[in-house]
């Protein structure tokens, strides 16, 4: 079995069937799954900020973490996460 470790790595499924093909050769890697609960140590010294965001890219940023069975707010913060790391990997 493969362990996955981007949620972007996770397709969008045609079918039922697809996704069930995809979830029994995948996984999420272990540090994945922990930095999307809710109840991590970043969670509890977070800040709130506004954020303006075009209604239709909201809604389609909300179907994906549907898909993906997230909150479409923790989603967006491990994307941050990811492109975050991956900007300072680059310097």
């Amino acid at each position: 079995m493969r362990a996955f470790a981007k949620w972007e790595e996770v397709p969008l499924f045609d079918s039922e069937e697809a996704e069930a093909i995809f979830w029994a050769e995948n996984r999420p890697d272990l540090r994945l799954m922990e930095s999307a609960t809710a109840g991590n140590a970043e969670a509890s010294e977070s800040v709130t900020i506004t954020l303006r965001i075009d209604p239709r890219m909201l809604a389609r940023i909300k179907r994906l973490a549907r898909m993906r069975f997230l909150n479409y707010q923790s989603m967006i913060k491990q994307w941050l996460s990811e492109r975050m790391e991956q900007e300072l990997k680059e310097r």
